[in-house]
């Protein structure tokens, strides 16, 4: 069998790890033959199938890599059929004599990844099973699985980049799979022969971080007892991916600058440098560019590694997958732990959709891992949940409240218990500093009440001269515009806006001060501008 001629590789060469299958229903005889002459001949394996026979005896003499119904779309058992094949990551396309909205929205709530009304015009319906399949060959490479416009546009980009040797850029969220990215280009390059080498920039320490980086010789420093060779040695002739590139202090931007610029590193203690061929792919969940504003990290480094950038949208913004990846997710865990599925019921489902997923697709993943693994012999409902999506957001911002941090192992969990701790600590603070303000507040208001009550005279109506008392009032009992005002049921979440907020107009919008009047660091005041969509057009000086 050969490969579909579907396109090459971002590599170069044809896709020729395996053939792909597809297997026809015979319903309608005519757009089914000539299809399938046209799938032939782009290189695709196909089977034809009668609507007399079993198309599931065929299904399991090999698992097809698309089906094609060409008749009956609606009927009970190919509606089964077609769940099922959703369950399997196969995608089912129909040719359909219907084309109504409502018959449309239950076949795709049904599985159906491609419709097409007749009359079929069959090279539309060959040309659109090649694109599906040329789909589904990227996402083998990369992982990434989806349908929305914004995966698809990643799965281009990846394809467009992977040939070049230029250094990539990933920005995107925590848990949104940029090492699936980064590990797809290497994939998919001329270097996928060489090695792919992964270095955490944010979880070593930063006595230990050059070290890891460029290598060391024997004596360079205490401890130092034997030659060590560095990452970028270790990747000659592949990748090098370092993630959280933000972290990197700036003793050390300066010397990877400098490897960049002249493909050869030095070893720490070493005299004379090393040529290296190394393409580096960088990553972040961090808006750089403000760093560079902030002057935390060099510009010149910074455009040095934005020379390709791909960005990689949180689960929030492509809700649509999430029913995809909640599949593929199933049937990974199901097969490794060797544990049946019932399935997942149309409103857990859609809590499963609804919910902001702040670990976006980690999250997901762990989720539909201890849904199998614990799975009750049943349909999941929406009671099987956890209590968190069940309640949505609002429980999931109570995430932030303060919680016992346990004792950390590594340096990168080390690091996520600081930053855990800082936040509680923060909120406490915020918390005492609200009601301090409450307070001062009540105490204030209780003056200006007792004043009035002396000033007031009781006996003499001053006729026409109320309305100015009544302004004189408004105002005295009006808060400061650098006040805030708490009301009762207020969130913490609204509360910290506030804060944040006040302390800008307090400062004329410079944000420098505005973090050291709040007790925070710079780059948490830039996290909770972009977090509360906040105007950052403000000055840091």
């Amino acid at each position: 069998m050969s490969a579909p001629r579907t396109g090459r590789s971002a590599g170069g060469a044809r896709d020729a790890e395996r053939a792909y299958r597809a297997v026809l229903t015979l319903s309608d005889v005519e757009p089914a033959v000539r299809i399938n002459a046209l799938l032939e001949a782009a290189g695709l394996a196909t089977e034809m199938v009668s609507p007399l026979d079993d198309i599931r005896a065929v299904l399991r003499r090999g698992h097809p890599d698309v089906v094609i119904l060409t008749g009956a779309l609606l009927d009970p058992h190919n509606l089964s059929l077609v769940r099922h094949l959703s369950w399997d990551g196969v995608p089912a396309v129909g040719l359909t004599d219907v084309s109504d909205p409502q018959t449309t929205a239950r076949l795709r709530e049904a599985g159906y990844a491609r419709l097409y009304p007749k009359p079929i015009v069959p090279e539309e319906v060959a040309d659109g099973v090649r694109r599906l399949l040329e789909r589904r060959r990227l996402q083998e490479a990369t992982g990434l699985i989806g349908e929305s416009e914004a995966i698809q546009e990643v799965l281009v980009k990846v394809e467009q980049i992977a040939p070049v040797t230029s250094t990539v850029l990933i920005d995107g969220e925590s848990g949104t799979g940029k090492e699936l990215v980064a590990r797809a280009i290497h994939r998919l390059s001329p270097r996928r022969g060489k090695p792919f080498i992964a270095v955490n920039v944010g979880a070593l320490p930063e006595t230990l971080l050059e070290s890891e980086l460029f290598g060391h010789e024997k004596g360079a420093f205490t401890g130092a007892a034997e030659r060590r060779l560095g990452r970028f040695e270790l990747a000659d002739g592949g990748t090098l991916f370092l993630d959280e590139i933000g972290e990197i202090p700036p003793a050390t931007q300066v010397k990877l600058l400098r490897v960049l610029e002249e493909r050869e590193v030095t070893r720490l203690g070493a005299a004379q440098p090393i040529e290296v061929d190394v393409r580096v792919v960088a990553a972040t969940n961090r808006p750089l560019r403000e760093h560079v504003m902030e002057g935390t990290f060099r510009a010149d480094l910074f455009y040095r590694l934005d020379v390709l950038r791909i960005y990689l949208p949180p689960l929030r913004e492509r809700r649509s997958d999430i029913p995809l990846l909640v599949r593929r997710f199933v049937a990974e865990y199901a097969a490794r732990h060797d544990r049946p599925f019932h399935g997942i019921a149309a409103d857990a489902m859609a809590l499963l959709v609804d919910y902001p997923w702040p670990g976006n697709v980690r999250e997901l993943r762990n989720l539909i891992e201890s849904m199998v693994v614990l799975a009750p012999g049943r349909e999941i409902r929406p009671e099987d949940l956890p209590r968190h999506l069940r309640e949505g957001s609002e429980v999931a911002g109570a995430r932030l409240l303060p919680v016992a941090v346990g004792p950390m192992v590594r340096d990168g969990e080390r690091a996520q218990g600081r930053e855990l701790e800082f936040i509680v600590r923060s909120l406490l603070e915020l918390k005492l500093q609200v009601e301090e303000l409450r307070r001062r507040l009540d105490e204030e208001r209780a003056a200006q009440r007792a004043s009035r009550e002396i000033a007031a005279p009781s006996e003499v109506p001053l006729v026409g001269v109320a309305p100015a008392v009544a302004a004189i009032e408004a105002r005295e009992t009006a808060p400061p515009p650098n006040v805030v005002t708490i009301s009762p049921g207020m969130t913490m979440a609204e509360i910290e806006r506030l804060a944040i907020e006040a302390a800008l107009r307090e400062t004329g919008g410079n944000r420098r001060r505005a973090a050291e009047l709040l007790g925070i660091g710079e780059r948490t005041l830039y996290r909770k501008l972009h977090e509360y969509q906040l105007p950052e057009s403000a000055t840091s000086e």
